[in-house]
């Protein structure tokens, strides 16, 4: 009996290659699994061409529920971006289908699982690290690390050699990963960080800003415990509010990132990211935030939110620290509740208005006229003794200061002395 060998299998160039290839190289039977997170595919056709390319079997696990809920809403709570730009829609998906495929491998008895990912890209380490937590006894072979294919170019040249039908046209060669959350492109003119990206040929969600309505359109999402539920004041599931706000964003050009960022393995590549209703999603959730979470606990999740993107994006979402900072996510998040209005105009979101039965504004404290709550006259005392340490600083160094200016006195003094003194020969 052959040994089996699970793929991780879209239907794109490199995965297409991938079935003749381990079935040539390891002599086993190639187990197809296609992880829909969401993706524009038609999954029939794609697990066709799986089959007709030389897989022994193709499953399509649908798990776009999951993903929303497991994986996109703890970093939305968490506001984990990367490097200022990136939303994640790729680093979130690939824990979730490393799981997934280790599911299938136990299902299948397989020896191994083997990915397309690059050896320059981010998403062997995803992978890799996805699979090590669930299946540390299972080989992961990854063919771009070992074979002699040295570009998309000699990939298609591949295929064609052995008759097998070309997923792509060499023109539209963009690497692009795309699922629910968002669309990611790679390549061509990418690749020279110099020139202005060509939104107009590459965009698949969204339209470019500048050809967005003349209109501006407002937005309501409202929040239960930091997870949107409602748009519009319709309650709907997570995988649905995100496919409409898509659409609405993705109309008005919003969410369109160009970044040049460093990856985990070292270099800096170029990517630009099309996130239209996550970016409504994170401005909206920051906005319920402001509203909801005192001072200490906002300037600290701040920072837990940098450091969930660093660590998402570098693959470690089965780490115990990721585990840690979301269990401190999940506690600011009990108050996070209410509704957020935003305005969307040619690629920028703007704030409407928000509200929640969690708000810490107080009118009588924040406004101009003098309440019952605050007295102008208590400012006085809080803040010398906030500043009492500026203070004393000053009055050290006014100290050193005049008694500086006393020894320089004092010297003087005796220098004058000095040099008025008659010496022996002096008549």
């Amino acid at each position: 009996m052959k040994k089996k060998i699970v793929l991780a299998y879209s239907g794109g160039l490199d995965t297409t290659v991938l079935i003749p290839w381990l079935r040539e190289n390891h002599d086993s039977d190639i187990v197809a699994v296609c992880v829909d997170v969401g993706q524009e595919a038609d999954w029939e056709n794609i697990r066709q061409r799986a089959l007709d390319t030389g897989a022994a079997a193709c499953y399509v696990a649908d798990v776009k529920r999951e993903y929303v809920e497991n994986y996109v809403w703890p970093a939305l709570k968490a506001g984990a971006v990367y490097e200022d730009k990136y939303l994640l829609g790729t680093s979130t998906a690939r824990p979730l289908i490393a799981k997934v495929l280790v599911e299938y491998a136990r299902r299948e008895k397989a020896c191994a699982i083997a990915h397309g990912a690059t050896g320059k890209g981010n998403d062997q380490v995803r992978f890799d690290l996805g699979i090590m937590a669930f299946a540390p006894d299972l080989e992961i072979i990854a063919p771009w690390r070992t074979w002699d294919i040295k570009s998309r170019e000699e990939e298609i040249e591949y295929l064609q050699k052995r008759h097998i039908a070309v997923p792509m046209k060499k023109k539209q060669s963009y690497s692009r990963d795309d699922n629910l959350w968002h669309i990611s492109h790679e390549g061509l003119e990418l690749e020279d960080p110099s020139i202005e990206p060509d939104l107009g040929n590459m965009l698949k969600m969204s339209v470019p800003p500048e050809k967005a309505p003349n209109k501006a359109e407002y937005v309501e999402i409202e929040f239960e415990k930091g997870i949107p539920v409602a748009l519009n004041g319709v309650r709907m599931d997570g995988v649905s509010l995100i496919l409409r706000l898509n659409k609405t964003g993705g109309a008005h050009g919003v969410g369109i990132a160009d970044l040049v960022e460093n990856r985990v393995v070292g270099m800096k590549s170029r990517g630009v990211y099309e996130t239209p209703g996550g970016s409504i999603l994170y401005y909206a959730h920051q906005e319920l935030e402001h509203i909801c979470l005192d001072r200490q606990s906002y300037a600290f999740k701040q920072l837990v939110g940098q450091k969930m993107g660093e660590i998402i994006y570098g693959g470690l979402w089965f780490s115990p620290i990721r585990e840690a900072l979301s269990a401190f996510v999940e506690e600011t998040q009990k108050t996070v509740s209410g509704k957020v209005r935003v305005k969307l105009y040619k690629g920028s979101i703007s704030s409407a208005g928000a509200e929640s039965p969690y708000s810490l504004y107080n009118a009588s404290i924040a406004s101009f006229t003098t309440g019952e709550l605050y007295d102008h006259a208590d400012a006085r005392g809080f803040i010398r003794l906030y500043g009492l340490p500026t203070l004393v600083r000053a009055l050290m160094a006014g100290k050193k200061s005049a008694g500086s200016k006393a020894a320089s006195k004092t010297a003087g003094a005796e220098g004058k002395k000095k040099r008025g003194r008659p010496g022996k020969n002096s008549k």
